[in-house]
This record gives structure tokens, C-alpha cells and sequence, in this order.
């Protein structure tokens, strides 16, 4: 038998080391990005993410991911290499794109954290950019006409709105009524966040210039509405059915911004002195009608679950991306969760902070490993979206801070060395 076929591979911890983000703005001609490269956003966020952790040595990151949706102009060209050249990092470093529309960052993590997991990488950048006031959502796609000749989907499918009220006629007890209230509860939880200092950490400060306004720096979130109530939203108009349901109110909006993490091994966070602020213990994506597309979090919960062992009720902490409140809605009805549960985004949501589309997973993140320092008591969280034409992503993290987790990681080590000495 070759070595290679002989040789033992253990699958290593994967973990969480750090998370940045650039405040989230508003698409369009008005917005603080008018005028700035997509590119240039992950720049910032991974030059940011080198600078907090002066312990990892640029030579030492084997891959950058980052995801864009729409893979053209400023947001193309290789967006994964191209952003770790112009960020500085060493020409050995490699780098890719990626794209699984909404849940591009997610599937960075994933991807690239299935890598360090097979011992192919030790330490990784994986995020997100969306600049959609450069690149408005399908702009210059171009649907194969099978898709409606044949049947294949609803034509309802390539437009999100309009899938969002095809949820609300799925289920009729989640009323606009109820969509509303929980689109004023992520406002006003975003906004105590940022009162109580829970989302700057996070932010990456960015500069722009404009003809004739000159320099501006900015370092908080531009789409957040304070103060909104459920009144101020019962009156706004329905664009994607008369009648309809679903808003700009009780939606996510359309926005620019970028993410980026650093993910390692357990081994190679200890070696070099990174914090761990998570650890990976599943993952799963799952696809549904696309028609209905929002409902998809509930088939890859449940299978990010039975993968790990677990159950709902151990989820102490969720993070799900606000795309439409009905579709959150829909989660929490299918697993019992009330509407106002305490465990489900404590610090708002996209409703409220913006959803800049293939970034937004590390945005998640992000907000899950600081909820994790607040919260010791809680051992397992979530982060999971819905995924434009018909799929789902979650991701299920093991929080450091709780009592249990390092009795895991020992079992882990002990089950590892005990395999090894058996071989």
C-alpha cells in the first residue's frame, strides 16, 4: 500500500479567531459607498483583521476566499486573490472567489474551514463583499429560458419580494401584522446594541470622497431606522403584490458592504496565540422550492443538527439573516420559537443594520462570538440565512466561554492520541 493511502488523517478543530466588518451602507447614488470600489471594502477588512492580530504572520494565511454575487467590474477578476494582493498580504498567498448568492460568506467559512478540518490549510481569510449600488441585484444576468419554457420554477422564484409573499400565503398565520412587529423589534434591538457598545468592535472605519463633498469618514451603519414603530410601518406600500404583505419596513434593504474572518485550527490558533472566540461544530446546506425560497434555514438547521448530535433545544443562541420577517417567521413557527424569544437576535438583524447580499454570513458571525463572550451560559449557537433560488444555509459554534467546553476539546485530544497509539 502507498504512503499515501496508509497515512493517518485526523480531522482537526476548526475555530473562530476574529471577525470584521465595514459599516453597512445604503445602494445608490446617496449612499456613503457612491463612488467607492467593492474591492476596496475587503481591503479594508482584511488589512484591519492582519492589524488586531499582530501575532499571525501574513505568511502564515494559506487562503483568502471572498465572495461576491454578481462577479463583475470592481467585484470580479478573482475578488479572493486580487483583494489579498491589494491588501499586502505576501505573493505565496493564494486567494478565490466564491458565490452562493446571500450565503456567499457562509459558504467561504465553510469551505475553507472543511480545508483546515482535512489539514490542507492552517490559518485562512474567508468573507464577503456586495457593493449593490454598483452591481444592482441580477443586473446583467441572464436567466436560461428553460427556466420558464420548461416550467422548471415559478417565475415568482427570480424575483425575492415576490417569494416572500408566496412564504405568506404558505402560512397564514404569519400576518403583516406580525411581520411588522418584529421588523420594530430589530430595529429597536439594534439600536440598544449600539447604545450598549456591542456592535463598534466589529466595524472597520472607512474613508470615502465624493465631487464636491470632499472626505468623510465612516464608522456606523447607515440603513438602521431608531425609534421606528409598528405604526410608522403599517402604512407603507406593498411594491411586489397589491395588497401584499411584505415592505421595505419588514425586509432587509439593498446595501453595500464587506466582511471578512480569520478562521485556523485549534493547533495553529494555540501555536501562534490567537483567540478563539468559536468553535466549528457543523455545518449543511439544503435546497427547497425556490419559489419559496426563505424557508430553506429549516431543512439545513435540521440537518446541521442531526449532523452534530444535537437538537434545537440545545441551541442557546440564534443569529438568522433578516432577508423578510417572514422568513424568520417561519423558522421560529416550524421549531416553537416565540416571535420575541431572547435567544434570537439580540442584537437586531438585517431589517435593521442592511443585508449587503454574499456578505452578510460573517456579519453573523461576528454578532454569535460576542454574544458568546456576554453569555458563558451558552454552549451552542447558530448563525443560518436563506439563499436566493431555493436553499438554506446554518452553521452550529461551540462557545469557548462555556464550563463543558474544555472537557470537549480534552476528550477530543485523549480519543486522538488514543486512535494513534492504536494504529
Amino acid at each position: 500500500m502507498s504512503p499515501a493511502r496508509s497515512a493517518q488523517r485526523n480531522i482537526r478543530d476548526v475555530v473562530f479567531v476574529d471577525g470584521v466588518r465595514t459599516p453597512f451602507g445604503k445602494a445608490g447614488e446617496k449612499g456613503i459607498y457612491a463612488g467607492t470600489r467593492a474591492d476596496d471594502l475587503v481591503v479594508k477588512c482584511i488589512r484591519e483583521l492582519m492589524r488586531r492580530n499582530p501575532s499571525l504572520p501574513a505568511d502564515r494565511v494559506d487562503e483568502v476566499a471572498i465572495a461576491a454575487t454578481t462577479q463583475t467590474g470592481d467585484q470580479g477578476l478573482t475578488i479572493g486573490r486580487t483583494a489579498a494582493l491589494l491588501a499586502g498580504l505576501p505573493r505565496t498567498v493564494p486567494g478565490f472567489a466564491i458565490d452562493r448568492m446571500c450565503a456567499g460568506a457562509m459558504t467561504a467559512v465553510t469551505t475553507t474551514a472543511s480545508g483546515i478540518g482535512f489539514g490542507a490549510y492552517d490559518v485562512v481569510i474567508a468573507g464577503g463583499v456586495e457593493h449593490m449600488g454598483n452591481h444592482p441585484m441580477g443586473a446583467g444576468a441572464d436567466p436560461n429560458p428553460r427556466f420558464m419554457s420548461e416550467r422548471l420554477v415559478d417565475p415568482a422564484a427570480l424575483n425575492m419580494g415576490n417569494t416572500a409573499e408566496n412564504l405568506h400565503d404558505r402560512f397564514p398565520a404569519i400576518t403583516k401584522e406580525r411581520t411588522d412587529a418584529y421588523a420594530a423589534g430589530s430595529q429597536a434591538k439594534l439600536a440598544a446594541a449600539y447604545s450598549n457598545g456591542q456592535i463598534q468592535h466589529d466595524l472597520v472605519p472607512v474613508a470615502t470622497i465624493k465631487p464636491g463633498q470632499g472626505w468623510a469618514l465612516h464608522t456606523t451603519d447607515e440603513p438602521p431606522r431608531p425609534g421606528t414603530t409598528v405604526e410608522d410601518l403599517a402604512g407603507l406600500r406593498t411594491p411586489f403584490r397589491a395588497h401584499g404583505r411584505v415592505t421595505a419596513g419588514n425586509a432587509a434593504g439593498l446595501n453595500d458592504g464587506a466582511t471578512a474572518a480569520v478562521l485556523a485550527s485549534a493547533d495553529a490558533a494555540e501555536e501562534l496565540g490567537l483567540p478563539v472566540k468559536m468553535r466549528l461544530v457543523s455545518y449543511a446546506f439544503a435546497g427547497v422550492e425556490p419559489e419559496v425560497m426563505g424557508i430553506g434555514p429549516v431543512p439545513a438547521t435540521e440537518k446541521a443538527l442531526r449532523n452534530a448530535g444535537l437538537g434545537i433545544e440545545d441551541i442557546g443562541l440564534f443569529e438568522i439573516n433578516e432577508a423578510f420577517a417572514v422568513q424568520v417567521l417561519s423558522f421560529l413557527d416550524h421549531f416553537g420559537i416565540a416571535d420575541d424569544d431572547p435567544r434570537v437576535n439580540r442584537y437586531g438583524g438585517a431589517i435593521a443594520v442592511g443585508h449587503p447580499l454574499a456578505s452578510s454570513g460573517v456579519r453573523l458571525m461576528n454578532q454569535l462570538a460576542r454574544q458568546f463572550e456576554e453569555d458563558p451560559s451558552v454552549r451552542y449557537g447558530i448563525t443560518t440565512m436563506c439563499i436566493g433560488l431555493g436553499m438554506g444555509a446554518t452553521v452550529i459554534w461551540e462557545n469557548p466561554h462555556h464550563a463543558e467546553y474544555e472537557s470537549f476539546a480534552t476528550d477530543q485530544a485523549t480519543t486522538a492520541t488514543t486512535e494513534g497509539a492504536a494504529a
